[in-house]
């Protein structure tokens, strides 16, 4: 349980004594202080500094501000606020619908650094149905409209109205608008994409939230991500956010661990209150509920008309799998590919709006966040909102390849500059801890490694104590150094030996394990990880770093059916097969590959109990129970990870 503040108690004599007293000298002081009306009247001789209403200088104003209540369809009205260069004339509009309160988007400090207006632009931003200072009724990702919304609105219904109302009532417009936003944000321009305006000429979603299921913000393969209990909170509580989540804990992994499971730690916090944490409690398993709010394949159901540039970051601490799940919905339409955009940048969720020119202790050597700004980013926006607007000439994919730390233009992803191609290559693990591109070859020996996974002492996914999430290093922990698993006994760690040529992988990694559990369920935590080297004369401070490409988790009891999840057969082994975030990476010379194998990695995701409950929202103490893990690195019993790899013709 928490922490409980303390309080004094007092025998009741003295406490009324001590009132008494209390009440005689405020008595007396106030008698003491009071002033005459001579030493009023010289109090209110001194004015006050602050004007009833100041106006700012006009010469320093650069940009006009309109706030609007813009209707929907259904009559509700949404705060909008339109922020325009003074000079605009017919030019384009960059719309943003938010959760996250577009009044704070549009101050003054904002505008001043605004890239949008910088570029003579009209950037306006609209707080969504329910939230801050828009009517209705707020749902989180609020669905389209079919079988989880009969209502004739929608955020693409709202969207679309939005774009139709600004084209007509915005003078400066030029009648062409463009949608766009980061996460959340990020979600809404897909929704515009949704039986899109006539007006919508470009969408720019970057890390969008797309599958909340699969591998974005709230569970990934089955696995509750915990940390994200506190932003549900702060969302769902009050509709402008003034209701903050609170801890007496210091250390998260202490505070859910104390707690016991997900449902223990949110009803604490009063969250049963709350709709959206009900639907997670109720839909653990990926039903219909999450298959048709997914939006590649809401978006994969019709044309693509916008043109759309997608952008994902590598190290996407929340939504690494969204961008890029709707590039390759939409990409299969042959129809679709004039009009899809990507970039992939080496980035944490968000950085492109940012500093690009380092992540944690990585160091990319220039400014990516610039470089996409200025060489992708306007010269789309500049060919499809501007009348006439020139030939951006941008090829379809700008992916940063780290590593040798450079940009490359692609045609499609994944695929490779020059002679090569990409090729879905092995990499298996062997009994001896060693990792290599041939198959194993018969060993004497048991054929497995095993370790015991304690629920009462699970694998932290970052060194303790370990801060909230949404803190100052939240976004660096994807890449941290991945050395204090290596050390522990229940993380298996297999391993290269030093590389003599380079490794590029382009593409996503997937998994093939065989695994055994002496319980009846289990998570699987894979993790591919470059290893520096032990004395790294090109990057000192990176000596022996264990930087983490590509890593995820896996629920066991989803192996037969992500739907309806199963027990697990104690004690044989099963084939699991699942991917990994996509990669763009080399193996430099003088670096080992490494995969570690691990069965927790909390509190980012909840503890499997490892006995099999109908809904492990609501595991009891009882159900947490230590079991023993094995894995296979046989010929008949192979674990390997195919990594799609640049191969020379």
């Amino acid at each position: 349980m928490p922490t409980r503040l303390r309080t004094l108690t007092l025998p009741a004599a003295p406490l009324l004594l001590v009132a008494a007293c209390f009440l005689i000298g405020t008595e007396g002081a106030a008698a003491q202080q009071s002033p005459s009306p001579q030493t009023q009247s010289q109090y209110s001789a001194l004015p006050t500094e602050v004007p009833q209403h100041f106006t700012p200088a006009a010469d320093e104003l650069t940009y006009t501000r309109t706030v609007m209540q813009v209707p929907m369809r259904d009559g509700i009205k949404l705060n909008t606020v339109i922020v325009a260069p003074k000079d605009a004339r017919h030019t384009g509009i960059i719309l943003e619908r938010t959760p996250y309160d577009a009044d704070r988007f549009s101050t003054r400090e904002r505008e001043a650094r605004d890239w949008a207006l910088k570029a003579g632009y009209i950037h306006v931003f609209q707080d969504v149905r329910g939230k801050y200072g828009s009517q209705g009724d707020y749902i989180m990702n609020r669905y389209v409209r079919g079988p989880l919304n009969p209502t004739p609105v929608s955020d693409a219904t709202d969207a679309s109205d939005t774009i139709g109302w600004l084209v007509k009532n915005v003078p400066q417009s030029n009648g062409r608008v463009a949608v766009m936003g980061i996460s959340y944000d990020g979600f809404e321009a897909l929704m515009g994409l949704v039986h899109p305006n006539p007006a919508l000429k470009a969408a720019v979603p970057e890390n969008p939230m797309v599958d909340g299921w699969i591998g974005d913000d709230w569970f990934h393969n089955g696995a509750f991500r915990e940390q994200m209990i506190p932003y549900i909170y702060s969302q769902e509580a009050t509709r402008t956010g003034t209701e903050k989540w609170w801890t007496t804990y210091s250390d998260d992994y202490s505070m859910y661990l104390d707690a016991g499971n997900a449902s223990a730690v949110a009803n604490q916090h009063g969250m049963q209150q709350l709709g959206f944490w009900n639907k997670l409690v109720a839909h653990p398993a990926y039903d219909d509920f999450w298959q048709d709010q997914a939006v590649d394949r809401i978006l994969a159901k019709e044309p693509l008309t916008v043109p759309t540039l997608l952008v994902a970051g590598e190290w996407d601490q929340e939504d690494i799998y969204g961008a890029l799940a709707v590039y390759r919905a939409l990409y299969a339409e042959d129809a679709n590919r004039a009009n899809l955009y990507l970039a992939l940048g080496p980035w944490f969720h968000g950085q492109e709006a940012t500093q690009g020119a380092h992540l944690g202790a990585i160091n990319f050597g220039s400014d990516t966040s610039a470089y996409f700004v200025h060489h992708i980013l306007l010269p789309f926006l500049a060919q499809h909102l501007q009348e006439q607007g020139p030939d951006a000439h941008l090829a379809h994919v700008n992916a940063f390849l780290t590593g040798p730390n450079k940009w490359e233009q692609l045609s499609k992803w994944p695929s490779c500059n020059g002679d090569c191609t990409i090729q879905r290559k092995p990499l298996y693990l062997y009994a001896d801890h060693g990792l290599g591109f041939q198959p194993p070859q018969s060993s004497a020996g048991q054929g497995y490694d095993q370790y015991v996974s304690n629920p009462a002492t699970p694998v932290p996914y970052r060194s303790r104590p370990v801060p909230p999430a949404e803190t100052a290093t939240w976004p660096e922990w994807l890449v941290g150094d991945q050395r204090p698993a290596s050390a522990r006994p229940d993380v298996e760690t297999y391993q290269t030996p030093v590389l003599t040529d380079a490794v590029t992988v382009s593409g996503r990694p997937e998994v093939h394990l065989v695994a055994s559990t002496s319980g009846t369920d289990s998570d699987w935590v894979v993790k591919v990880i470059d290893v520096y080297p032990q004395q790294d004369t090109d990057e000192p401070d990176m000596s022996g770093y264990q930087l983490a490409v590509s890593m995820d988790i896996f629920r066991g009891r989803y192996r037969e059916s992500l739907s309806h999840p199963s027990p697990l057969a104690a004690g044989k082994a099963l084939q699991y097969n699942f991917f990994l975030p996509a990669v763009n990476h080399v193996f430099l010379p003088g670096h080992r590959m490494m995969v570690q194998i691990q069965s927790s990695w909390f509190p980012l995701y909840d503890r499997n109990p490892q006995t099999f409950v109908p809904n492990i929202f609501n595991a009891k103490a009882a159900d947490y129970k230590e079991a023993t893990q094995r894995i296979y690195c046989t010929p008949g019993q192979q674990t390997y990870i195919t990594l799609p790899v640049a191969q020379q013709q």
